[in-house]
C-alpha cells in the first residue's frame, strides 16, 4: 500500500462560495502529481488543505491510513515550496537549509552532513556562505527547494514554484525538479496553470475547473483523449466546430465532415475538436488519392508564426479561422506563403467529438 495520500469528497466553502467541490483522488507514494487549471479554479486551495493551512469544510484527507484533517501543519511532516522563495534574508544559504533541521533539534553533525548533501543535489556547494540577495531568482528557488527537502518530508508540495522566473530558467529548473523527484522517489504535488509544465513533469495530471476535477490521467491521455471540450481547449490547442451529428457525419454551418471516433455519443448537437498538428495542408494541385472528399476545404493562409520546431499557419476558411501546425523542416521544403490559397484536410479519425450539452466526450 505504501504511504498513500487520499482525498475523499474534499470540499471547501468560503461563505456561499464553493472553492473546492467534493473532489476525490488517491496519490501513491513516490508519485508526481500536477494540479493544472486556470486561476481561481481551486487548485491552490486543495494544496493548502493538504498542508493544513486551510481548514476542511467537508470530506477527509487521509495519509498513511490516518485522517489528518485536524493535524496542525507542523505535525504533518510535509515540505512546501512557494512561488515567492520565502528565504530568510539574514541567513546564508547553508543556514537557510539547516533551519528546519535545527527546529527539529537534530544533532549538529547530522545537520552538517545533510546540508552538504542538499547543496550537492542542486550543485550549490560554492554558494553556501552567500545570502539570498546575492543569488539569482533561479538559485534562490533551488535553495528553497532543498530547504524544504532537508528534513526529509513524506510529501513535498509546490505551489507555482517557477512562475516568477523567466522562461529559460523555468525549463531548466523544471527538469531539475523532475530529476530530484525520481532520484529521491518523493511524493510530489505540484500546482501550476502552465500546461506545458504540467505535461512535461507529471506522472499524472489533474485538470481542474470551477472547484472540480475534470479529468485525471497520464499527460499523454489528457492530451490525446480529453474527456470534455474544456480539457481539449485548456490542455494544448484545438480547433472547434459546432454541428449536429447524424451517424458518422457531422453537419456544421458550412460543411459536412465525416468522423471516425464517436463511440457512445447521442445523436444531435456536438462540438468537434481537432488538434492543429492533425490538420493536413496541401497546395491546390497536390492532393493525394484516397482522401475523404467531404473533409477537404479551401482556405487562405493569413498569418505564419514561427514556433521553433513547428510553424503555425492561421488559415481563413470562409469566415472561420483554423490553425494548423507543420514541422519547420516540412514548412521550409514546401515554401508556403502568406496569402496563398491552400487545401486543408481534416482526417476523420483525428476529430474528437463532444456532446454540446455538457461539453463532455
Amino acid at each position: 500500500m505504501g504511504r498513500n495520500l487520499r482525498l475523499e469528497n474534499l470540499t471547501k466553502r468560503f461563505g456561499t462560495l464553493t472553492a473546492v467541490d467534493h473532489v476525490n483522488l488517491e496519490i501513491e507514494e513516490g508519485e508526481f502529481v500536477c494540479f493544472l487549471g486556470p486561476s481561481g479554479c481551486g487548485k491552490t486551495t486543495v494544496l493548502r488543505m493538504i498542508t493544513g493551512f486551510e481548514t476542511v469544510t467537508e470530506g477527509k484527507i487521509i495519509f498513511d491510513g490516518k485522517v489528518i484533517n485536524d493535524l496542525i501543519p507542523q505535525k504533518r511532516e510535509f515540505g512546501i515550496v512557494f512561488q515567492s522563495y520565502a528565504l530568510f534574508p539574514n541567513m546564508t544559504v547553508e543556514e537557510n537549509i539547516a533551519f528546519g533541521l535545527k527546529v527539529r533539534k537534530r544533532p549538529k553533525k547530522e545537520i552538517e552532513e545533510r546540508v552538504d548533501q542538499m547543496l550537492d543535489l542542486v550543485g550549490l556547494r560554492e554558494w553556501r556562505k552567500l545570502y539570498p540577495a546575492q543569488l539569482s531568482g533561479g538559485q534562490q528557488q533551488r535553495v528553497a527547494l532543498v530547504r524544504a527537502l532537508a528534513p526529509d518530508p513524506q510529501v513535498l508540495l509546490l505551489d507555482e514554484p517557477l512562475s516568477a522566473l523567466d522562461a529559460k530558467i523555468r525549463v531548466r529548473l523544471r527538469a531539475e525538479i523532475k530529476r530530484l523527484q525520481q532520484e529521491l522517489k518523493k511524493t510530489m504535488i505540484y500546482v501550476t496553470h502552465d500546461q506545458e509544465e504540467a505535461l512535461s513533469i507529471a506522472d499524472r495530471v489533474v485538470v481542474m475547473e470551477a472547484g472540480q476535477f475534470r479529468q485525471v490521467g497520464r499527460p499523454v491521455e489528457i492530451y490525446q483523449s480529453p474527456n470534455s471540450s474544456f480539457v481539449a481547449d485548456f490542455v494544448g490547442t484545438s480547433n472547434f466546430f459546432r454541428g449536429v451529428r447524424n451517424g458518422d457525419r457531422v453537419h456544421t454551418e458550412k460543411r459536412d465532415f465525416k468522423i471516425a471516433r464517436f463511440e457512445s455519443l447521442p445523436e444531435g448537437k456536438v462540438f468537434l475538436a481537432i488538434r492543429p498538428e492533425k490538420i493536413e495542408v496541401f497546395r491546390r494541385g497536390e492532393i493525394p488519392e484516397g482522401l475523404e472528399r467531404s473533409n477537404l476545404a479551401i482556405g487562405r493562409i493569413d498569418v505564419i508564426t514561427f514556433l521553433g520546431a513547428a510553424v503555425r499557419l492561421t488559415i481563413h476558411l470562409e469566415g472561420e479561422e483554423v490553425i494548423s501546425d507543420i514541422i519547420e523542416k516540412e514548412f521550409s521544403r514546401r515554401e508556403f506563403r502568406q496569402g496563398e490559397e491552400v487545401q486543408l484536410y481534416f482526417p476523420p479519425e483525428a476529430f474528437m467529438v463532444f456532446s454540446a450539452e455538457e461539453g463532455s466526450r
